[in-house]
């Protein structure tokens, strides 16, 4: 178990949250001129790294909002959590 800052909340036991992965993903402008293989990519493939990753995370056993974590997959340290809208923070250097 870890803990996670909520943007709204304060920090709060990791039981608390879910992760619903990667964050910062747009969806296509038109998707009615998106072909299979396009809309396939946008809706089934994502990032999957070891590393530090910037995840959407939701306070599910609290206020019940949306926010984005910058979380290390391999050891769970977390550098940051921020608000949907806010500019993306840059990755930490691996020390």
């Amino acid at each position: 178990m870890f803990i996670i800052d909520c943007p709204w909340c304060g920090a709060r036991d990791q039981s608390e949250f879910s992760t619903h992965g990667e964050a910062h993903i747009v969806r296509p402008e038109d998707p009615e001129t998106v072909d299979d293989t396009e809309w396939g990519q946008y809706v089934f493939y994502r990032n999957n790294v070891k590393g530090w990753y910037r995840e959407r995370w939701m306070h599910a056993f609290g206020c019940r909002r949306w926010f984005n974590v910058l979380r290390n997959t391999a050891s769970d340290a977390i550098a940051t959590t921020y608000v949907p809208g806010a500019p993306r923070p840059s990755l930490p250097e691996d020390t």
